[in-house]
């Protein structure tokens, strides 16, 4: 089982404003409560013990605001004087996870889950002699909030993902859920990067994976879709 995770949360939220002029995006509520909370409450179904929270922008208000829960132990990885984009803000983290795979959740997205229970499905499937990465997929035709239209990445009938070739889709969008190995960030090129350049050395080596959401996406990414999330929500009861 994964017991350990870090969650995204160090971003400025620009395309939130203003719902972030006041607050970080984490704090953003969807559904009665904060994006962060609804990250760490799969996380703690999940069966996961520790979370890691990388925090920059009204870092003590996203402070103040964890240390309420008891449910979880959280640990800070804090981004005072920069920002280390996706794939630094790991690599800071990296002590605390042992040298083990842990989970990578970002902080705004929610996904209503189907038959299947997204975290497990991805440590079920794990495989370490095979895999650096494991990433979740949501199908585009479901998602709500995502803008894009060629898709993320393509996925093969064994598991391994690649990126979309020019003049082609893909019928999936990464939802910011992963499972990792620390090996995938291994000699890293610069202080700040972002996963990206990791993800393509493992494509390279086809030791990255993708497995389907069963369910439905809901990215937050703008006060927009926050509205839209809501709505989607209120509709299936869960606000």
């Amino acid at each position: 089982m994964i017991r350990r995770a870090m969650v995204m949360a160090a971003g400025l939220g620009t395309r939130m404003r203003p719902l972030t002029d006041d607050r970080p995006k984490p704090l953003i509520a969807v559904g009665g409560k904060a994006l962060i909370d609804h990250a760490l409450d799969r996380l703690v179904a999940a069966g996961v013990e520790l979370a890691v929270v990388n925090l920059h922008y009204r870092a003590q208000m996203l402070k103040a605001h964890l240390d309420k829960r008891t449910d979880i132990e959280i640990r800070y990885s804090a981004e005072d004087d920069a920002l280390l984009d996706t794939g630094g803000g790991v690599v800071q983290a990296l002590p605390h996870f042992r040298n083990e795979p842990f989970f990578i959740l970002n902080s705004d997205s929610i996904w209503v889950e189907g038959y299947g229970s997204a975290l497990p499905t991805l440590a079920r499937l794990w495989d370490d002699a095979r895999m650096d990465g494991l990433l979740l997929l949501a199908a585009m035709v479901s998602a709500l909030g995502y803008e894009g239209w060629r898709g993320d990445f393509r996925l093969s009938p064994t598991g391994q993902i690649a990126r979309v070739p020019e003049r082609l889709v893909s019928p999936f969008a990464f939802p910011g859920v992963q499972l990792v190995h620390p090996r995938l960030f291994a000699d890293p090129p610069a202080p700040a990067f972002s996963t990206n350049i990791v993800w393509n050395r493992a494509i390279q080596k086809g030791r990255l994976y993708g497995a389907r959401l069963d369910g439905v996406w809901l990215h937050v990414g703008s006060p927009e879709a926050r509205d839209d999330a809501e709505a989607f929500l209120t509709r299936l009861g869960r606000a």
